[in-house]
């Protein structure tokens, strides 16, 4: 990330991209907008930002599309808006990747500082989630995590991209093998201490991580769950050279 982080705001109203758009630069951000899903893909895959601000209901496409092709290529973290107050759009939304969520209308002090919160987190990169072994590749059961580049080749020889919160998740699992984690845990881990006890975020995170490295999601050998909220990854753990 530069000395300037790159935002790309995909809103499809202009009297919410624009005014935003003008609010972040003058508070340190560049910033680029797109108004629909095929703008937003060729802008993220040409400037690269650091954070993408996805509207779920766009005129052309939306935003779980846009957030699932990004996070096929790329481990940029997505903040979600949504004019939806159900409990829906934020399920999906996590389940799918996103790093956080705000209703609108939004206050734009508040949604800045989310922004600014998640890219502490991205250029962070695990914090206390860090393996030993850090830069180099990971290996546990039959898939190998490169850390530096944020990818997973799984069992199948598949790469994929692994999100900001799915990679610190990992780590997390990662630094402590055969060992049980219960949520709080994780979620300190992943969070810095700064969630709510009613988060649900670790067990979408753990769906997502388990459809990349398991053979079966549906019946998985990597990732355990355990009665109570914990999960335990079974299998050991050795840094690749």
């Amino acid at each position: 990330m530069g000395t300037r982080p790159h935002i790309l705001i995909v809103e499809d109203d202009n009297d919410i991209a624009e005014p935003f758009g003008k609010y972040l630069e003058m508070n340190g951000f560049d910033v680029s907008l797109a108004t629909g899903e095929p703008e937003a893909l060729y802008m993220a895959a040409k400037e690269q930002p650091d954070l993408a601000l996805l509207d779920i209901a766009l005129g052309d496409g939306d935003g779980f599309s846009v957030c699932r092709q990004l996070q096929r290529t790329s481990a940029i973290p997505v903040i979600f808006m949504t004019g939806n107050s159900q409990d829906t759009d934020r399920i999906v939304g996590l389940e799918i990747g996103a790093d956080d969520y705000v209703l609108k209308p939004f206050n734009p002090r508040e949604l800045m500082a989310r922004i600014r919160a998640v890219l502490r987190r991205a250029s962070a990169g695990p914090g206390r989630a860090q393996p030993t072994g850090q830069g180099r590749r990971i290996a546990f059961g039959p898939c190998v995590l490169d850390a530096a580049q944020q990818t997973l080749t799984n069992a199948s020889g598949e790469v994929m991209a692994l999100s900001v919160g799915e990679l610190k998740l990992l780590q997390v699992f990662l630094n402590n093998p055969h060992t049980v984690l219960n949520r709080e845990t994780l979620l300190d881990a992943t969070k810095g201490g700064h969630f709510d006890v009613f988060d649900r975020s670790i067990d979408n995170c753990v769906a997502r991580l388990r459809k990349k490295i398991e053979e079966n999601p549906r019946s998985p050998r990597l990732i355990k769950t355990y009665w109570g909220g914990g999960y335990l990854l079974t299998c050991d753990v050795r840094t690749l050279h």
